[in-house]
């Protein structure tokens, strides 16, 4: 078996449990911010600890965007094929998110100025991640109006992963009451 198909040579690409829709979809459009965003993560992951625990929430986060594009890529007329939590957002999933928020919110001082992004090259990678996320949230809304918690579940994350990013920052954070360009 090989890894090319060249079925997509057409412009469509396959959906889960059968289908093909044109590679400019919007549907395909969120796949393909969702899945930048993974990759984004992996990448923070990259710079943790193996074993660690940030190690262990951003492979957990991952596994998460798989059962989100599970549910992204499949066609209206199969929705009923999917399963909450394995193929499709479930309630438990955002409840997770928000549980997640509040306990890492804890582990920081609360914020009261604009923060720099780039404390170090892990709360960077994850502030990339965080707006890759919140490009893949952004494009929920020209999908056809469904049950789905996609878009809830994008907007936790994002708010996750910021949160992730700044209690990376620990110490070094660089923070600035400007909104303005710098003054010289």
């Amino acid at each position: 078996m090989t890894i090319y198909t060249r079925k997509g040579d057409d412009g469509t690409t396959g959906l889960f449990y059968g289908g093909r829709v044109a590679k400019n979809d919007p549907a395909i459009e969120l796949l393909g911010a969702v899945d930048e965003a993974q990759a984004f993560l992996g990448l923070a992951r990259a710079a943790t600890g193996e074993g660690s625990e940030l190690d262990a929430l951003l492979i957990s986060l991952e596994r998460d965007l798989w059962v989100l594009m599970a549910e992204v890529a499949t066609d209206d007329a199969n929705r009923d094929k999917l399963t909450d939590g394995a193929t499709k957002v479930s309630p438990a999933m955002v409840d997770r998110l928000e549980g997640l928020i509040d306990t890492y919110t804890a582990k920081f001082e609360p914020l009261k100025e604009f923060v720099v992004p780039g404390g170090n090259s892990l709360s960077a990678a994850l502030d990339v991640a965080r707006t890759v996320v919140r490009r893949a949230e952004r494009a929920t809304v020209a999908l056809p109006e469904t049950d789905s918690l996609v878009a809830p579940y994008l907007n936790r994350l994002s708010d996750l992963v910021w949160t992730l990013a700044r209690w990376q920052d620990g110490d070094h954070q660089l923070r600035t009451r400007s909104v303005g360009p710098a003054a010289n």
